[in-house]
């Protein structure tokens, strides 16, 4: 389906109401369900699922097989891996029904998923954080923290262009690409204007 403001591969479906941005992408066998948004720009890859009442924000990427259930929220910016998985209920049971308990997690401004990384639910992902392919996320993430392993580890801190930070003995360091500075201050990172 193709129309002025996004498009949308013949194959997906959208469930209404849901609000889409302007520039986004939909390709094959996504479902896009009702009530949730995604802002401008956002691309969603193939086989991908949107639950109910899911916010995404600008320029969001999904790549292929991820699931956004209830209870996620995603800032602009963010990247979503392939095959990376959240989840919402942090005891689930076949035979219980916990939709009441839905847990809520948020992905901040800037920050990246790998490929088949697990988020459990209701630990925030810091902005411009890094979580390496594979990770399983079992606690909150500082903004620009870089996260490997299972369960997960900050290995580091990495800038918004991606690149892992160095700090010098007063705390500043230089990102290789963009040449902005950050500080690193009781164990946490800030970009410096």
């Amino acid at each position: 389906m193709k129309t002025e403001e996004y498009f949308a591969h013949d194959s997906a479906i959208i469930d209404e109401p849901c609000k889409i941005g302007k520039g986004t992408k939909i390709w094959h066998f996504s479902h896009i369900m009702a009530n949730c948004s995604m802002g401008e720009n956002c691309n969603i890859g193939q086989n991908v699922v949107i639950s109910p009442d899911v916010h995404l924000g600008k320029n969001v990427k999904v790549q292929n097989n991820v699931s956004i259930y209830t209870g996620v929220n995603c800032e602009d910016d963010v990247f979503l891996g392939p095959s990376m998985v959240f989840t919402n209920v942090i005891n689930p049971r076949s035979a219980v029904n916990r939709k009441s308990e839905y847990m809520r997690t948020t992905v901040r401004k800037g920050a990246s998923i790998g490929a088949n990384a697990t988020i459990v639910c209701g630990n925030d992902i810091g902005e411009f954080a890094f979580i390496g392919a594979g990770a399983v996320v079992v606690k909150e993430i500082k903004p620009y923290a870089l996260v490997v392993g299972n369960p997960s580890k900050q290995i580091g801190w990495i800038s918004e262009f991606g690149h892992r930070l160095t700090f010098d003995e007063k705390g500043i360091a230089l990102c290789p690409e963009s040449n902005e500075k950050y500080e690193l201050k009781n164990n946490l990172v800030s970009k410096i204007n």
